[in-house]
């Protein structure tokens, strides 16, 4: 008894995080980016969701609803391994270079989940809760987060400054004459 006793003392260890049980990690794929990020916005935004119902054939108005406050970041730039044969054209004699860019593109939408929160919740007394309306909400405010800045102009503020960036990197390597623009964007 006495050694049954020892060896759940042996196993058994309590958690001293909090409850938070780590297990491994496992990779599952491994992708190589050519990105160059050239703005990445902050965007706050309140995201006010509700799941309406009926009871008794429409008598009864019910509803379960969410006021989510969002935090995130929008980052957008190029993708430069979108450059085709014939994007650089570069003149060592003559010291110019043409580079025609990839168009500009949101490339990450982050929701801060340590700054965002949820400011109310509220579940009328007949209502059903709907257990995924938080996790719907945060959808929301990723998808509206990245049309915010697409909205004031996150796109042309990364094209400009993708331009800017790449003319100066090859001026740096020695060419005097450097003309750098961008393909339009896909609607």
């Amino acid at each position: 008894m006495a050694i049954a006793a020892l060896a759940v003392v042996a196993i058994w260890r309590p958690l001293d995080n909090g409850g938070l049980r780590s297990t491994p990690s496992v990779v599952v794929a491994v992708r190589d980016l050519s990105r160059l990020e050239s703005v990445e916005y902050h965007v706050e935004r309140v995201i006010d969701l509700r799941d309406k119902q009926s009871l008794l054939f429409g008598l009864i108005k019910t509803q379960d609803a969410i006021l989510f406050v969002a935090v995130g970041e929008v980052t957008a730039g190029v993708d430069l391994s979108e450059l085709k044969e014939g994007d650089v054209v570069a003149d060592r004699a003559g010291g110019t270079v043409s580079i025609t860019l990839p168009a500009a593109r949101v490339l990450s939408t982050r929701l801060d989940n340590e700054r965002s929160f949820v400011f109310s919740r509220s579940t009328d007394l007949l209502a059903r809760r709907q257990e995924d309306l938080e996790s719907r909400a945060r959808q929301e405010a990723e998808r509206t987060l990245e049309q915010s800045a697409v909205d004031t102009g996150i796109l042309d503020r990364a094209r400009a400054n993708a331009e800017r960036t790449v003319a100066a990197l090859v001026r740096s390597l020695g060419y005097t004459t450097v003309t750098v623009t961008s393909r339009a964007a896909l609607p």
